[in-house]
């Protein structure tokens, strides 16, 4: 998966008021995304019903793994427009948290998605199944299966001679497509994001099919079904969004063919904010948006305690 900020195209055509320029915009806007996303991620800890409902515990998880992704991303994006070469062992450690924390996010929409299917197809067993013990083992269980991933890709990262290299410090800005220095690791990586994204999508749906067909029951909830429906639609669409990161080092890799080094650099920036930090940042708005019990208190957050009354709020 695709953590790159900032590959080595930048050039001096492009001057220096129009670079700062750039790199300003781009660092305020995912300043902001970061912002919000601390904000919810302190809000999903500050209510007792945000601590003990399973949703919101996944929720936690889900928002924590995408602001580390997009702290990392930022870090590298600014390293490399201040043309800061890191070395190898250095760059490695910020690609392997990048990738491991872009792998949390699409297996927690899947345990997310489970978990709206259980509360629908079987509500009268929703207690004892998703419970917080339960949800911690399957965070766990997700952290480890990524974190054997991290290492398999370190074991064939060590593969490379680097004793052969005169020194370990970088010609080119860190980025994970320059990390992955052999074919070896290069076509494992596509094995496992394709595999991973096509197990990921093939369960939301399947979930969403689920939720549909329990709908048409005599029995079920009809609005608690519409709004699982509508949250398992929307874990399909960031699915689709952090899927989409994936394209970003080929599509810059052919926009390179067609445009100058200048565009390239703006066409850069505009998929770096749309392809790598904005899907990464969509959980906390519409989260932050739709869910009557978040909203209030992320509210009274964002405006700094000031001029807002949160009443008690209760599980819906």
């Amino acid at each position: 998966m695709s953590s790159q900020a900032w590959t080595n195209t930048t050039d001096d055509s492009m001057g220096l008021v129009e670079k700062m320029l750039l790199v300003t915009l781009t660092t305020i806007s995912c300043c902001i995304f970061l912002i919000i996303n601390v904000i919810m991620l302190f809000t999903l800890r500050s209510r007792p019903v945000f601590r003990e409902t399973c949703r919101y515990i996944l929720l936690y998880n889900l928002l924590f793994a995408d602001t580390v992704q997009i702290a990392v991303s930022q870090l590298l994006y600014i390293l490399s427009a201040c043309r800061i070469m890191l070395t190898y062992p250095v760059c490695g450690v910020f690609v392997m948290v990048a990738n491991l924390t872009s792998e949390i996010s699409p297996l927690t929409l899947v345990v997310m998605s489970l978990e709206r299917y259980v509360a629908v197809c079987y509500p009268l067993r929703h207690t004892t199944i998703i419970t917080i013990r339960n949800t911690g083992a399957a965070i766990t269980a997700v952290w480890a299966f990524c974190s054997l991933n991290t290492g398999v890709l370190v074991l064939l990262l060590l593969q490379f001679p680097f004793e052969q290299l005169q020194s370990l410090q970088m010609k080119q800005f860190c980025s994970t497509f320059l990390m992955f220095l052999t074919p070896v690791t290069v076509d494992y990586d596509k094995a496992y994001t394709c595999f991973l994204f096509v197990s990921a999508g093939l369960s939301v749906i399947s979930s969403y099919i689920g939720v549909i067909i329990a709908a048409r029951s005599a029995s079920t909830d009809k609005a608690s079904a519409r709004r699982a429906r509508n949250t398992l639609l929307l874990h399909l669409v960031q699915l689709c969004l952090i899927l989409s990161s994936t394209i970003h080092n080929p599509l810059l890799i052919a926009a390179s063919n067609v445009v100058t080094r200048t565009m390239l650099i703006c066409i850069q920036i505009i998929l770096y904010v749309f392809i790598i930090v904005l899907p990464r940042c969509l959980s906390a708005l519409i989260y932050g948006i739709r869910d009557k019990t978040i909203r209030p208190v992320l509210l009274y957050y964002l405006c700094c305690r000031l001029k807002l009354s949160v009443v008690a709020v209760t599980e819906r």
